[in-house]
């Protein structure tokens, strides 16, 4: 077993786990397969996507095709809460498509977990990943690899309805602002939720921003959420997301002889007034992420 350790010393969760764990988690090799499990970061606000990335490596001298067989996927995940108990996924639907790789190769995937498995109550949580190897009809495990889970402070928050032809009469959406403290970086999260059935649609950040510059955040006609905010000195961050959490726009603007700032147009359009525009580029997700639609029986809450 190869075990990779980052010689630092790393303050230490509330779980007592340092936070160089969440680094690499390098994975046993038994000899023909090795699979490690690698998490960005150690913390995460709920319903956040969690995206793991998961490297395979060939060592079984000649090439190789890993595929569903005796009523076992190839690829599976072992979740667990910070009390040791086992977190089910949210669907036994999880096929992958068979894989092939070529002796000595090595292949990265990155998956996201927060659709996969309940893991957006507060709390610590283990993670290892599995890859069965038909030919021998033999497991591989990776480490094991530990994220938290916790909430982000609120600091802005909005209700508006639907438009008529978009939804049904007395469907809405709430937007909020959260600010959430890194060691190193404050950071600002968007997220979109309906309250009433208890669905969030998209949490994610929105990039650093400078925890003493309030964020400007304004509605438009079409009811989508415009939000200016200060990620760095002299330089402002503006986004436009829609009711179920698209990230429509983003661009940055400089401060020049103004600062910039949102405005309301007459015909109730919202724009960027003063600043310079220093780079823009339009985002957009055709369908809704519905990160974290809860399973039925379990009580709505946030993160």
């Amino acid at each position: 077993m190869s075990i990779a350790i980052i010689p630092m010393l790393w303050p230490k969760l509330a779980c007592g786990l340092p936070y160089a764990c969440v680094l690499l988690f390098a994975a046993a090799a038994k000899g023909q397969i090795q699979v490690d499990l690698k998490l960005p970061r150690l913390q995460y606000i709920a319903y956040e996507p969690v995206v793991a990335t998961l490297g395979i490596t060939n060592l079984a001298g000649r090439d190789i095709e890993l595929h569903d067989a005796d009523g076992q996927s190839w690829l599976g995940f072992e979740v667990t809460g910070s009390e040791g108990q086992p977190i089910a996924p949210l669907s036994a639907e999880s096929a992958q498509p068979p894989l092939k790789i070529e002796a000595g190769q090595r292949v990265t995937r990155q998956i996201d977990l927060a659709p996969l498995y309940p893991v957006h109550d507060f709390g610590a949580y283990h993670v290892r990943t599995h890859v069965y190897f038909a030919d021998l009809g033999k497991f591989f495990y990776s480490g094991t690899g530990v994220f938290e889970v916790t909430d982000a402070r609120p600091i802005w928050q909005q209700t508006v309805g639907i438009p008529t032809g978009v939804a049904g009469p007395g469907d809405v959406r709430t937007y909020s602002l959260l600010t959430n403290r890194f060691p190193d970086h404050t950071s600002l999260y968007v997220r979109v939720q309906d309250k009433d059935t208890g669905v969030v649609y998209a949490t994610y950040s929105l990039g650093r921003t400078i925890a003493f510059e309030q964020p400007q955040a304004e509605i438009d006609r079409a009811n989508q959420l415009h939000v200016l905010h200060c990620a760095a000195p002299r330089a402002w961050s503006y986004s436009r997301i829609g009711l179920n959490g698209e990230l429509l726009a983003h661009s940055t603007f400089m401060e020049t002889s103004s600062r910039p700032r949102l405005i309301h147009a007459a015909n109730g359009q919202v724009a960027v007034r003063g600043g310079t525009i220093e780079a823009a580029a339009q985002k957009s997700r055709s369908t809704a992420p519905k990160l974290s639609a809860r399973p039925p029986g379990l009580p709505k809450d946030d993160r």
